[in-house]
C-alpha cells in the first residue's frame, strides 16, 4: 500500500543564499564585531524537511543580524531538497545515505565517498568553529514537537531555556551513525560548545513552520544573537501562552533486524504505555515489548527500514 501524506507547504527558494560569503556554498556568517559567541542555525540536513529553509529564508529576507559574536546559516543538503517533489515526497530525504549518520571521526577521517560524507567535510571545518548549534528537522508522523538534547546536562539545559517546544527528550542518538548534533565538542561534557536539534512536527504541516519559528527565534534570543527588538518584532506566541516543558530520558531504541516490521496499533509519537510487557509491535516473528511502566514512545518510525530505530523507550520525568 502506498503511504500519501497531505502537503500544506512548499519549498522556498534557496538559490539567492547559494555563494554565501564562507567559502562554503549556501553558508553564510555575520560577524557583529563584537564579543560572543559563534551562533549557527542549520536547516535540510534532510532534504523532504522543508520548515527549517523557510525559516531561514525568512530571517534572511528580514534582515537578521547578530547582536553580539557571530550568527551563521546553513543550509546542509541541498542537492536533496533542490530534488523535493510533492508527489513522491519521502523520496528527497537524501542522495547517498544519511546526512544525519555520518558525523562520527570514523567516517569523516575515513574513506567512505558519498554526497553526504563529502558534503559533511565541505561543512566540517565551519562546525568546528561554532559554539551553539540548533539543527531544524521535522517528523514523517503527525506528532508533538520536540526538542532532543543528547544525553549530557548542557544540552538538556540549553533546551529548556529556550522553553519550546513542550517535549525535550534526552537520548545518545543512533546505531547507524553520528548526529551532527553528537558531533565533536559538542558531545563533550567539559566542553562550552552545545548543540540541539528541534523535530518541529509532521514534514509538511503548515504548524511545522510555526514552530520550527518559534524555536529559531527563541534559541536566537536566549543564546544573545538577536536584540530584544527583533525578537519581540518577530516572536508569534508570548511566553505565558507556551505549554509546561516535559523532559523525557531516551533508555534505549528497539532497533529493526529482520526485513519486516509490523506495528501493533497506530503510534504516532509521545504515547505514554502503562504497562511493561505491552506488545507494540513485531520484528519479524518477534515482540516488541515496552521495558518499564510508563513507557513514552519516542518518534516510532512509520517507514519502518531494518537497521532503522524502530522506536525510542522514554521515561517521562517532572
Amino acid at each position: 500500500m502506498v503511504t500519501t501524506f497531505a502537503i500544506e507547504i512548499s519549498p522556498v527558494d534557496i538559490s539567492p543564499y547559494a555563494a554565501g560569503n564562507t567559502g562554503i556554498p549556501h553558508v553564510t556568517t555575520f560577524d557583529s564585531g563584537r564579543a560572543g559567541p559563534h551562533v549557527m542555525i542549520m536547516a535540510v540536513t534532510h532534504g523532504n524537511e522543508l520548515c527549517g529553509a523557510i525559516t531561514l529564508d525568512y530571517l534572511f529576507r528580514n534582515d537578521v543580524r547578530p547582536e553580539h559574536g557571530k550568527l551563521s546559516l546553513g543550509f546542509h543538503n541541498v542537492a536533496a531538497y533542490e530534488s523535493f517533489d510533492p508527489a513522491d515526497p519521502t523520496a528527497s530525504r537524501y542522495i547517498d545515505e544519511d546526512l544525519n549518520r555520518v558525523w562520527g571521526l570514523d567516517v569523516l577521517d575515513g574513506g567512505r565517498d558519498t554526497h553526504e560524507t563529502r558534503r559533511a567535510r565541505e561543512m566540517r571545518p565551519m562546525i568546528d568553529t561554532v559554539d551553539l548549534l540548533l539543527d531544524i528537522h521535522s517528523m514523517t508522523n503527525v506528532s508533538p514537537a520536540l526538542m532532543l538534547c543528547g544525553p549530557l546536562d548542557k544540552g538538556r539545559d540549553l533546551a529548556l531555556a529556550v522553553n519550546s517546544p513542550q517535549y525535550v527528550v534526552a537520548d545518545a542518538g543512533h546505531a547507524a551513525g553520528t548526529r551532527l548534533r553528537d558531533y565533536g565538542r559538542f558531545a563533550h561534557p567539559s566542553a562550552t560548545q552545545n548543540a540541539i536539534l528541534v523535530e518541529a512536527g509532521q514534514h509538511w504541516r503548515n504548524d511545522a513552520v510555526s514552530i520550527s519559528m518559534d524555536v529559531a527565534l527563541r534559541f536566537l534570543w536566549h543564546t544573545g544573537a538577536i536584540s530584544e527588538d527583533f525578537f519581540n518584532q518577530h516572536i508569534a506566541t508570548s511566553e505565558s501562552d507556551l505549554p509546561a516543558q516535559k523532559f523525557v530520558e531516551v533508555t534505549g531504541p528497539h532497533t529493526i533486524q529482520n526485513d519486516t516490521f509490523k506495528w501493533a496499533d497506530t503510534y504516532t509519537g509521545m504515547e505514554l504505555i502503562k504497562t511493561a510487557g505491552t506488545v507494540i509491535g513485531w520484528d519479524g516473528a518477534v515482540e516488541v515489548v515496552t521495558p518499564y511502566d510508563d513507557c513514552v514512545l519516542v518518534m516510532p518510525n512509520r517507514l519502518k527500514q531494518k537497521g532503522h530505530s524502530a522506536v525510542r523507550f522514554g521515561k517521562l520525568h517532572s
